[in-house]
């Protein structure tokens, strides 16, 4: 069964945002954020020189791979999805592209990527990551400093450690890191089921095309999303937190190369990423947990639409998935 076969089928997964930010659960100097605590950086306007500190201390002792995946499979799901690299470009896998790492930049020191896929391997879950493939706000070139609306945080792209928008160039930041990370990824961790590119604005068609190529020379079963931009995509990511009344409608009067949509899914594939609160990454004052009821409601409703649910958790700065979430993905995962 290729991988196009199997995602049609897969119906339900989780993804998992961890990070730097996950120590900081959405406060910093005795301020929240309205949102997303893994936007925190951008929220507040946080130095790199500051928040480069969180890796000086990061240490999450109670992170266990075969915890969070068995977590998953008890709970019905069929793949697992990691942000092996968020917005605030720091990787959570060992980068010779780049020190700003969590094996070489924490005490920590172990390859979170790498043991989460053995614990995939081991319980019998296909293996996703996540990669922000435009935004990197710990250089210079980082993309998304041509739109200037509608993010989380103070700005798109880090125009708080680099306001010169006229000085920054994209392709600096793609050659230098981006490409360079997306190929350890591929070539690094085993088989990989997919890459869940995201928020694509500055990246040109060209480099998105690239990137496609270079996805398929390394894996050529592993699906890319549609948020890698410009239409180099195998299947549809929905808005986040998207849950339609109707099926998706194949058509071509949508255009596969916008940004604003990705309707159009050339394979039939398509996925809904959701929140378990409010919150991507974790943030400790978020209670606003919906019900297991609510979970099975919606994940019913998607699949029967042939939309798989992926489902995110996201575990503190210690490594923990919240027994909050535990207990509601165990519950709604008895109900299939």
């Amino acid at each position: 069964m290729d991988n196009r076969e199997w995602f049609r089928n897969a119906g339900y997964g989780m993804m998992a945002h961890w990070g730097l930010y996950s120590l900081l659960a959405g406060e910093y100097k005795n301020r929240r954020v309205n949102d997303y605590a893994e936007w925190i950086q951008s929220f507040m306007a946080i130095p790199n020189a500051e928040y480069e500190n969180l890796a000086k201390c990061f240490n999450p002792v109670y992170f266990n791979a075969d915890e969070w995946i068995k977590l998953a499979k008890d709970s019905g799901m069929k793949y697992f999805v990691f942000t092996s690299k968020h917005h605030d470009g720091f990787a959570m896998f060992h980068s010779k592209a780049d020190k700003y790492n969590i094996v070489d930049a924490t005490p920590f020191g172990r390859d979170v990527v790498g043991e989460l896929a053995e614990a995939c391997y081991k319980y019998g879950l296909k293996f996703g990551l996540y990669y922000s493939q435009e935004l990197d706000w710990h250089h210079f070139h980082g993309g998304g400093y041509t739109n200037f609306s509608g993010c989380s945080g103070v700005s798109w792209d880090n125009s708080w450690d680099f306001p010169e928008r006229d000085k920054k160039d994209f392709s600096i930041c793609f050659e230098e890191k981006i490409k360079p990370q997306v190929k350890e990824i591929l070539k690094n961790y085993g088989d990989l089921c997919l890459i869940w590119f995201d928020v694509p604005h500055t990246i040109t068609p060209e480099q998105s095309l690239e990137l496609n190529k270079l996805v398929k020379e390394y894996q050529p079963d592993c699906l890319i999303n549609s948020r890698i931009g410009n239409g180099a995509y195998d299947y549809v990511s929905l808005g986040d937190n998207e849950y339609p009344t109707e099926k998706p409608t194949e058509t071509q009067n949508v255009d596969p190369n916008s940004l604003d949509g990705f309707k159009y899914s050339p394979y039939g594939l398509y996925e809904t990423a959701g929140t378990l609160n409010s919150s991507w990454g974790f943030k400790y004052y978020d209670q606003n947990w919906i019900s297991p009821e609510t979970v099975v409601e919606r994940r019913k409703r998607l699949n029967s639409m042939g939309v798989n649910y992926l489902l995110n958790v996201g575990p503190d700065g210690l490594g923990r998935i919240p027994s909050f979430s535990q207990e509601i993905l165990l519950k709604a995962g008895k109900e299939f």
